[in-house]
């Protein structure tokens, strides 16, 4: 048992003992600076059970703990807190414990456990990814990291949107304007290439309709009947009918698209298990709809549409087939989730990595999902993001405003560049080293900046604001990392021995209680799918470390053994950091 739970059970034997009471929990919160003390207790809480003055409720709790628990050495109340005191040895204990333990926190799965299935990037092959799929990239993948490292199986999965109209587009514009032209033939990335011609198609169909209007079309005919449009809906007739030139040229824009996305994947350090194909999935959930009339989940209309009543849920009737028997978008994710537990036998929850616009989508979803009798569809979760928005404003795919994610990343390390060549501190590094380096802090700060904050806020991303090697950034955690590898490279002395008999300065102790937070952190951080919990953790972990640094001497100690003892939680706080890191997808240079 930590800390907490030891001081919680004797406080519920406290209750018990003085006031015949069984109290359900108990609420701690850090001890404010001005006050002597370890860890709170929060007294006013119990008031809805025992009646008294808190201060005195204190006050005999506090007496209590002293006399039946070794490691309280002292209390104090504040109005109804209670401040309570706690042992040098309790703190060299714990951190002997976990002072080898490369992976302090992280949590094995048992072997009979439920998997998560969390799904992220899901991408349309029209266009490469942007700065909007790099927020989806970077918390998907976090997320799966974090909740691996809680203790859970986890497969990471996309589903690629490789069909309908938007496709076309691209596909009918290069068909028309392309010459021909291949990413080997013109350089770009595929992904690219058939995303200028989404641009271009957009520009050319914008003609066509200020054309028609010039002839005294209305802008709503205009938009309906312009040529260009009317081509790319009879070439998604034609791929839906199979028709061999369509499905060719829609095989290899897509080949090239899915060659420039791996390129930018490997780039921003993500990683999938299972690929799904929207094209291979949209034809699914048309049997369960069949299932759900006959078991009365759906009901049909008189023009022979499918829908599902959820009204009694607080929500609408929503449609789940078409008059004409071709499925929506709702009957597609029905389809795909019931093939992914059928993929996936093991799977007992999954996450949808989507941002905050689908939100009411998902909570039809998952109704419906449950409706259907599915076990799993209990622990289905919509990890519902806010957009990313530039000083320059929002950004618009179809006319070429997007910020490119390869060209941020680039950006990004260009930035990091710069900076690190001002403050000037590479004597010594190869041209290759450099390099390296900067890509580091350049993804660092990124990953950083954006998973920093809740996944529920809108973020205005600032690329120079994010490398300052000052304050709540990447860079500034990267340094202090790099700070202490160089502490230990001038450690040349034996740092392997248990230290148990000094007495501990007050930063130390500070440091310690830092560090033992971190295993309820990473559980926390998965229970409520939140990368910013990890971040923030680790920016005070290292402000912690920064503090120590400051007031005590390290290396220049008194004594061989507070030598030792300092060493050995700099070593500590080094791996947190870079365990910690790891969850958010980002590395830390052993020199900076």
């Amino acid at each position: 048992m930590n800390l907490q739970e030891t001081l919680s059970e004797s406080v519920k034997q406290a209750v018990k003992s003085i006031y015949n009471v069984a109290i359900s929990s108990v609420e701690f919160q850090a001890t404010r600076k001005e006050f002597p003390g370890d860890i709170t207790v929060v007294v006013f809480s119990m008031l809805r059970e025992i009646k008294g003055n808190p201060v005195q409720i204190g006050e005999q709790i506090g007496q209590f703990l002293k006399d039946n628990l070794d490691v309280v050495i002292g209390f104090n109340v504040v109005k109804g807190f209670l401040n309570i005191e706690i042992e040098d040895a309790y703190y060299l204990k714990f951190f002997n414990a976990i002072s080898q333990k490369t992976d302090f926190g992280f949590v094995e799965a048992k072997q009979n456990d439920k998997a998560i299935l969390v799904e992220y990037s899901s991408p349309n092959t029209n266009k490469p990814l942007h700065l909007g799929h790099i927020r989806n990239n970077l918390l998907g993948y976090s997320v799966a990291e974090i909740i691996k490292a809680s203790g859970k199986k986890v497969y990471k999965t996309q589903i690629i949107n490789d069909r309908g109209i938007h496709i076309c587009k691209s596909m009918l514009a290069w068909e028309r304007f392309g010459n021909g032209e291949t990413p080997e033939s013109t350089g770009l990335k595929g992904d690219k290439l058939v995303g200028n011609y989404y641009v271009k198609f957009d520009q050319e169909y914008k003609k066509q309709i200020a054309e028609l209007i010039n002839q005294g079309k209305t802008e709503a005919e205009a938009k309906q009947e312009a040529p260009i449009i009317l081509e790319a809906q009879n070439m998604l007739l034609k791929w839906e009918a199979g028709d061999e030139h369509v499905v060719s040229l829609w095989k290899k824009m897509n080949g090239w698209v899915y060659s420039g996305f791996d390129v930018t994947y490997k780039n921003l350090g993500v990683d999938f298990d299972k690929l799904y194909y929207e094209s291979e999935t949209y034809l699914l959930g048309k049997e369960f709809v069949a299932e759900g009339l006959k078991t009365g989940v759906f009901f049909k209309k008189e023009d022979g549409s499918v829908w599902c009543d959820l009204t009694e849920d607080g929500l609408d009737e929503k449609i789940v087939l078409r008059a004409d028997g071709t499925a929506v978008y709702m009957t597609q994710d029905i389809g795909t989730a019931i093939q992914r537990a059928k993929d996936y036998p093991d799977v007992g929850g999954m996450v949808y990595t989507v941002g905050n616009e689908q939100d009411y989508h998902f909570q039809v979803l998952f109704l419906i999902l449950k409706k259907l009798g599915f076990d799993w569809a209990k622990n289905l979760f919509h990890l519902s993001y806010g957009m990313v928005d530039l000083p320059s404003g929002k950004m618009k795919s179809r006319e070429g405003t997007v910020v490119d994610a390869d060209d941020l990343m680039q950006d990004m390390t260009n930035t990091a560049e710069e900076i690190s060549s001002e403050l000037g501190k590479l004597d010594g590094y190869s041209e290759t080293d450099k390099q390296e380096l900067y890509q580091t802090i350049g993804m660092g700060a990124l990953k950083y900046y954006i998973l920093k904050v809740d996944p529920k806020k809108r973020i205005l991303f600032d690329p120079k604001e994010s490398v300052d090697f000052q304050g709540n950034t990447g860079p500034f955690i990267q340094y202090t990392y790099a700070r202490i590898q160089a502490i230990l490279r001038k450690a040349d002395f034996n740092i392997s021995q248990a230290i148990t008999d000094i007495k501990l300065h007050e930063k130390e102790r500070d440091l310690i209680k830092q560090v033992e937070l971190f295993p309820e952190v990473i559980q926390n951080a998965a229970n409520n799918h939140s990368p910013a919990l990890i971040a923030n953790y680790i920016y005070d972990l290292v402000k912690g470390f920064n503090s120590f640094y400051q007031n005590v001497s390290i290396l220049g100690a008194d004594s061989d053994s507070e030598k030792v003892f300092r060493v050995q939680l700099s070593q500590s706080v080094a791996q947190i950091i870079k365990n910690g890191f790891s969850l958010l997808g980002i590395h830390v240079p052993e020199r900076m």
